[in-house]
């Protein structure tokens, strides 16, 4: 009998240490999930150029750190106020400056959504100044949301559609190209020759004066050759 009992005792006490094991993992898990979950004490409030109410609110997932915006549009009319709400991931305790001051990390990031018409439509990766000079992993990146909004990229086509839509502007198509005649290559040009009169040396024929000058010359004395010259004409005449 005592040793049914004993054996009684160490079950009951190896029971106790098993549930105070599991109290104190228990109480331990849940402070940590409170540590994470408590990185901004107050969450960050803002409103976008459209005068959407925005809240900001930064929570831990294991190694990553998580940021939701939400945000609640302005009623018009009869239409309800639109709502809608996006994710951010990364690692902005690698970042130092990021320890010191998280708060003032979102701050900035408040800083650039609050100058758009959609605080979910704006970059993919924001790059506070504090911690800008990181990697992409430190930085925070888009990964989800609701709505899905729709992004640009569906005008690309509507563009390209109507890049062929414009045959005027093709230029082998203009017509004064071809009206333009064909020029003659150089080999079947036609020189224009120009006919220059030929030189024709007339030799004058010996007048009578040119051969009394000349006997002159010959036979008279020089300062007698006019006198000469006149005489001899006037024979030969």
């Amino acid at each position: 009998m005592r040793a049914r009992v004993r054996v009684l005792l160490l079950l009951l006490a190896a029971t106790v240490c098993v549930s105070n094991a599991q109290t104190t993992n228990s109480s331990n898990d849940n402070k940590q999930q409170q540590q994470q979950q408590s990185i901004l004490d107050e969450p960050i409030r803002f409103s976008t150029k459209t005068k959407d109410s925005c809240t900001m609110v930064v929570s831990g997932a294991g190694d990553y750190t998580r940021l939701r915006v939400s945000c609640k549009g302005v009623s018009q009319g009869q239409s309800p106020a639109r709502s809608y709400y996006c994710d951010f991931q990364g690692k902005p305790n690698l970042c130092r400056a990021y320890n010191v001051n998280p708060r003032h990390f979102f701050n900035q990031m408040m800083w650039e959504m609050r100058k758009l018409s959609h605080a979910c439509q704006g970059s993919k990766i924001y790059r506070p100044q504090m911690c800008r000079r990181y990697p992409d992993e430190v930085q925070m990146s888009f990964l989800a949301g609701w709505p899905k909004t729709t992004s640009s990229k569906p005008s690309k086509p509507t563009q390209e559609q109507r890049k062929p839509a414009a045959p005027s502007q093709i230029k082998p198509v203009n017509t004064p190209k071809l009206v333009k005649p064909q020029q003659p290559s150089k080999g079947t040009q036609t020189r224009k020759t120009t006919h220059k009169p030929a030189k024709t040396t007339s030799h004058p024929t010996e007048q009578p004066d040119s051969k009394a000058s000349r006997m002159a010359t010959e036979y008279c004395w020089q300062s007698f050759h006019g006198i000469c010259s006149y005489f001899i004409g006037w024979f030969q005449n």
